[in-house]
């Protein structure tokens, strides 16, 4: 059928628009708008290089455990002892990230985890490491980063000035988190394969050099009020502020199911890198980094969008065909497949967290925003070892395959509830 002639005008009009230099110049600004800012800069460059070294040691941590234990249990309790203080402390974190400068706390928390990986490459180099010092050094990270996450979290909106641009900023720091998901894990697996564990968890410890040389030169500060109060009170005051909010509160349970249900995916891939698909670190790298490229690009998508209307129903939409992703690479059996499922995977993992994290901000206060971040941080991080916990239990007897599968039905079936049962966030 012949096409009418103002569909074609308008198709290469489109197209002449995509190839002018002046228009692609207006999309780049728009998509990078908080790179306006030297403060969000020289915080993005820092983050994400640590960000890189940190994912370098996931991918080894994992495969270290397999190799010392071959047990899903333990890889599940890795996770779950690496975050379960960010659930026990955020909250304590975030009455702290409003009392102290932030930057401080970030320095501290870079600090701690800097250390925990310099001793993991101390003991695999002199090859007396044991599963239990993993799990300790696990435990110490994630407790620093009990007390940086609502700080980091905090900090973000203030390297903008304007309001307008916060959606943005915040798209922009999930593409730093997923471009170090993409090339920390290929890294890792190229690093794992020909130069060992060590020499990854060695690199993670130096890539902390960075943030740490960023949040000493940035120029925003947040100087708090002096206090009286009792911490416990002023945790009770987060809470009030968030339960007084009742479409922020269903954002919160959204958080917390989308991370224990969502993430302990991650989590199995060594075992599918071996037991389904009989490869090596290379394939498990290269999972990650797949998932990664998925992210970064829902990451643009949503940083170009901005301050889009209807977040809300974009969460849900894209929390279901999470769900989808998450099931259909559980039953794949072919890489192929795998890769493209785990790419739409990764763009939909991230445009719910993006649109989850923007709303929150969009809502909180700054005086505030230090408690209700961690009220935010013990629902997303709090969902992951409870998650990982479960399926720890869960995978031994009934295989990774089918209770991941089972896990992204009912991601499918939170979004449904969300959409047609409880709408206070599909109106937001």
């Amino acid at each position: 059928m012949k096409r009418p002639v103002y569909y074609t005008a308008l198709l290469n009009s489109r197209l002449a628009n995509w190839y002018n230099p002046e228009f692609t110049a207006i999309v780049l600004r728009r998509v990078f708008k908080a790179f306006h800012y030297r403060d969000f800069r020289l915080m993005w460059i820092g983050a994400c290089t640590s960000s890189i070294g940190t994912w370098m040691q996931i991918v080894a941590q994992g495969w270290l455990i397999w190799r010392l234990s071959h047990s899903a249990w333990l890889l599940a309790l890795d996770q779950f002892l690496g975050t379960i203080p960010i659930f026990l402390f955020s909250l304590v974190g975030g009455v702290i990230a409003d009392r102290i400068d932030r930057r401080r706390v970030l320095i501290g928390s870079q600090y701690v985890q800097m250390t925990t990986a310099a001793l993991l490459t101390l003991l695999v180099a002199f090859d007396v490491v044991h599963v239990w010092q993993i799990l300790t050094l696990s435990f110490v990270a994630g407790f620093a980063q009990a007390f940086g996450g609502p700080a980091y979290q905090a900090i973000i909106p203030t390297l903008v000035t304007k309001k307008e641009d916060m959606p943005n900023a915040i798209a922009l720091m999930s593409i730093q988190f997923n471009v170090a998901v993409t090339v920390g894990p290929a890294l890792g697996g190229v690093a794992l394969a020909r130069l060992g564990e060590k020499w990854c968890f060695g690199l993670n410890a130096v890539s902390f050099v960075a943030p740490v040389i960023a949040l000493t030169l940035i120029s925003a500060r947040f100087l708090p009020e002096k206090t009286t109060e009792t911490i416990l009170t002023s945790m009770k005051q987060g809470i009030r502020f968030v339960r007084r909010q009742g479409s922020m509160e269903a954002l919160m349970v959204l958080a917390f199911l989308m991370t224990a249900l969502g993430m302990p995916l991650r989590t199995y891939f060594p075992v599918f890198a071996t037991d389904v698909f009989h490869k090596g670190p290379e394939i498990l790298g290269t999972f990650y980094s797949v998932m990664g490229v998925g992210s970064i690009a829902g990451s643009l998508t949503m940083a170009s969008l901005g301050n889009v209307r209807h977040k809300g129903r974009i969460a849900l939409a894209m929390l279901m065909c999470l769900g989808a992703g998450v099931s259909g690479f559980c039953l794949s059996k072919h890489l192929a497949l795998s890769f493209a499922l785990l790419f739409l995977t990764g763009v939909a993992m991230i445009s719910v967290f993006t649109a989850v994290n923007s709303l929150v901000q969009l809502i909180t206060t700054d005086e505030m925003r230090g408690r209700v971040m961690s009220v935010y941080s013990f629902a997303f991080r709090g969902g992951m070892p409870m998650g990982n916990l479960l399926t720890g239990r869960l995978v031994p007897l009934y295989t990774a395959p089918v209770v991941l599968t089972v896990n992204g039905v009912l991601l499918i079936a939170v979004g449904l509830y969300f959409f047609l049962m409880q709408r206070r966030v599909a109106a937001l």
